[in-house]
């Protein structure tokens, strides 16, 4: 049986998808971009500021399903140029442990939702 799990932390869905699906200890979160909760507006400033929003927005969602960036166990990052990778990765690595950081893919890709420059997913374990 699957859980639906939703905060007001983190952006509302623009689709007919869900922030997060828990399915026994696994969640599984839908990939979140620069959308500030509160206000619905994306923040586009610079990359640095975008990624750390976006990690925020999954904070928010790990946190409403009791978890941390501990229980993540992989994380999908997708951005629109390769050449903000260095700029991501600083902020991402921020979040985790280096030691028991997850496992992940980064890939370019042409276009993402709302034009944003980067967009990340996770699966978690409790």
């Amino acid at each position: 049986m699957k859980t639906i799990i939703k905060t007001t932390k983190a952006p509302a869905p623009i689709g007919p998808y869900n922030q997060a699906t828990l399915v026994g200890n696994t969640l599984y979160t839908s990939g979140q971009i620069a959308i500030n909760p509160a206000s619905g507006e994306l923040v586009l400033d610079d990359i640095t500021t975008e990624t750390k929003l976006v990690m925020e927005n999954l904070k928010a969602v790990l946190e409403a399903a009791d978890m941390t960036f501990e229980n993540i166990v992989k994380t999908s990052i997708f951005i629109s140029d390769m050449h903000n990778f260095g700029a991501i990765n600083a902020v991402y690595g921020s979040y985790f442990n280096e030691e028991t950081a997850p496992a992940r893919e980064t890939v370019e890709v042409a276009n993402l939702p709302k034009f944003v420059n980067v967009e990340i997913s996770a699966i978690a374990i409790k």
